[in-house]
């Protein structure tokens, strides 16, 4: 079922049901007051009748008679009859006269002076009334003609105007629930219309402050980064490629020419020097684009753990060495001294951590004339700063918003060798550790790349 199909339905029912509920309860109500001021009405009755009967200390019955012959009976079926309190009728005005009250009932008039009762017949009071040393009960029963007639034409004209109220809740809940889901209507034909050719230029129409423009909002927002991901994706897929095929071709060319014929002994060193050279680094590239795969895994698919920051940042001039085949110093200092180990742990992974210090620090000595990285270690009340510095030459101001995007390379990095990844694969390392990563760049201090981690 369509939502503006359960919009009106919902309506209606609703509407409905409490339109039904105060019918009902005005009926109920108007029930209820009907009997009470009949019953009420009849108790009058009985009480004029007795008073009319006892005369001068006496019960004058013929008056009463006589009464009733002209215009004292004024209720629809009514049956008067009247008791001493010995239980002897005194006067009846129904035909049959073997009618007669149960002991019972009267022994309960006697005793309560007033008794009032419902049957299907009508209703029925019983009061005892005393003036003087005269006493009678009069038994007054009628049935409420006029009465249960303004009933029924209550209840008639109250299912009319149910009926007629539903028939318009129905129109009326169909037409606002259709005018309601139109904007809906609107943004699904729109919606159906967008493709993976044309996202980067769709976007749905936004009117209005209410829910549905806020959707419509969000989801333009979510096009343009679903535009901006398969961009990324694309570019991703053609430099990967790119990357990948530069050192596979030089690979072949090399091993082909030396091929072609007879080389010298010295040659065919230079030539698996150059293919190891290429080989390491398609290596290389190729353990960037793993580690750049796995940083994309969200933080839930990695293990996480207590690691003490400034021993892993310890180790990381034993493995520069060890990369660069040539000596390169990582100098590591503490801007203040902790007074607990907790100041300078990081709940986090502790393979990631390594790779993007090793990236950082080694991006450092790479770009360092003298080969060397400068390591700065502070905390503060809820994070630990970790700065890396070198004196290489400065980053074009207009480069720093992009060397963090994937095989992006700056001007100043022509000449080392790299492919453009170790860097973003550091910002997603960042991320995933909920830190943040920026880097500043001048010719009078170098370039210093500063990242802050949550510790424990």
């Amino acid at each position: 079922m369509k939502i503006k199909y359960k919009i009106a339905l919902y309506y209606t029912l609703s509407a409905s049901l409490m339109l039904i509920a105060f019918a009902v309860l005005a009926y109920y109500f108007s029930s209820k007051s009907r009997r009470a001021e009949y019953l009420e009405r009849l108790e009058y009755r009985a009480r004029s009748i007795a008073n009319v009967i006892i005369e001068d200390g006496n019960v004058k019955v013929d008056l009463l008679r006589k009464l009733d012959r002209t215009t004292f009976q004024d209720l629809y079926k009514e049956t008067i009859l009247v008791y001493d309190p010995n239980y002897d009728l005194l006067y009846s005005n129904l035909k049959d006269t073997t009618i007669r009250t149960h002991r019972s009932l009267l022994d309960y008039i006697k005793q309560n002076k007033l008794y009032s009762n419902i049957k299907s017949s009508g209703e029925q009071v019983g009061v005892y009334y005393t003036e003087g040393d005269v006493s009678v009960i009069v038994i007054v029963s009628s049935f409420d003609k006029y009465g249960f007639q303004n009933l029924q034409n209550l209840r008639q004209i109250l299912l009319i105007e149910l009926i007629t109220a539903v028939a318009i809740l129905v129109g009326v809940g169909y037409f606002f629930a259709r005018k309601m889901m139109e904007p809906i209507d609107k943004l699904v034909q729109q919606v159906d219309n967008i493709n993976a050719s044309n996202m980067q230029d769709a976007q749905v129409a936004v009117k209005g402050k209410d829910e549905i423009a806020t959707l419509g909002s969000n989801f333009n927002t979510m096009l343009q980064r679903l535009s901006d991901s398969f961009d990324l994706q694309k570019s991703f897929v053609s430099n990967a490629s790119h990357e990948l095929r530069t050192p596979l071709a030089a690979i072949i060319s090399q091993l082909q020419v030396t091929l072609s014929k007879e080389r010298t002994k010295e040659e065919y060193q230079s030539l698996l020097i150059s293919v190891l050279e290429d080989a390491e680094n398609l290596s290389d590239l190729s353990n960037g684009l793993l580690q750049l795969a796995q940083s994309e895994l969200n933080q839930e698919q990695f293990v996480f753990n207590s690691v003490r920051i400034d021993e892993l940042l310890m180790d990381m001039a034993n493995l520069i060495q060890l990369k660069h085949k040539a000596p390169a110093k990582v100098d590591i200092q503490f801007v203040k001294v902790p007074d607990i180990d907790l100041l300078v742990t990081c709940f986090g992974n502790e393979s990631l951590l390594k790779v993007l210090f090793l990236n950082l620090i080694d991006n450092a000595c790479k770009f360092s004339p003298d080969k060397s990285a400068h390591v700065s270690i502070d905390f503060f009340t809820q994070y630990i700063t970790v700065q890396i510095r070198n004196q290489g030459a400065p980053i074009p101001s207009g480069e720093i918003n992009k060397i963090f995007e994937p095989f992006y390379r700056g001007d100043n990095a022509h000449q080392t060798r790299g492919h453009g990844l170790g860097l973003s694969i550091c910002k997603k390392i960042v991320q995933i550790h909920n830190g943040h990563i920026t880097v500043t760049s001048t010719a009078e201090e170098g370039t210093t790349f500063t990242v802050i981690l949550p510790h424990l």
